[in-house]
């Protein structure tokens, strides 16, 4: 097993969800323009996946999520951020991971205004 990375090994493929809040645009500092999206993973050790993270991040190397895409090809994101949370029914760990800008570059056409 890799120490740099978190590896979904059963489930459907995770849901990410742009974040759009000011302190995760933070992460976002690089020249190249991605997207910060989160998502929640359900975990049987959540700090422990946290303490992996830190001590990755500690040594200056970059921590992956990797996981199957809904076509079942393997795909990974850098790890910007992680928590892990304590619920009753075990640990979830959201992470906070740099995915690539999904915009186009083409200039949106102007709302129709009316007279």
């Amino acid at each position: 097993m890799d120490d740099n990375q978190i590896t979904i090994i059963e489930g459907p493929p995770p849901e990410f969800d742009k974040v759009e809040d000011g302190w995760a645009l933070g992460l976002n500092e690089s020249p190249i323009l991605y997207d910060i999206a989160v998502t929640h993973l359900r975990t049987f050790n959540g700090p422990a996946l946290v303490e992996r993270c830190h001590r990755t991040w500690r040594k200056g190397d970059v921590m992956y999520l990797s996981y199957r895409n809904p076509l079942g090809l393997e795909e990974s994101a850098p790890i910007m951020a992680v928590r892990s949370l304590e619920t009753d029914d075990g640990h979830i760990l959201l992470l906070w991971v740099r995915l690539e800008n999904t915009e186009s570059e083409e200039t949106p056409d102007p709302p129709d205004l009316d007279d």
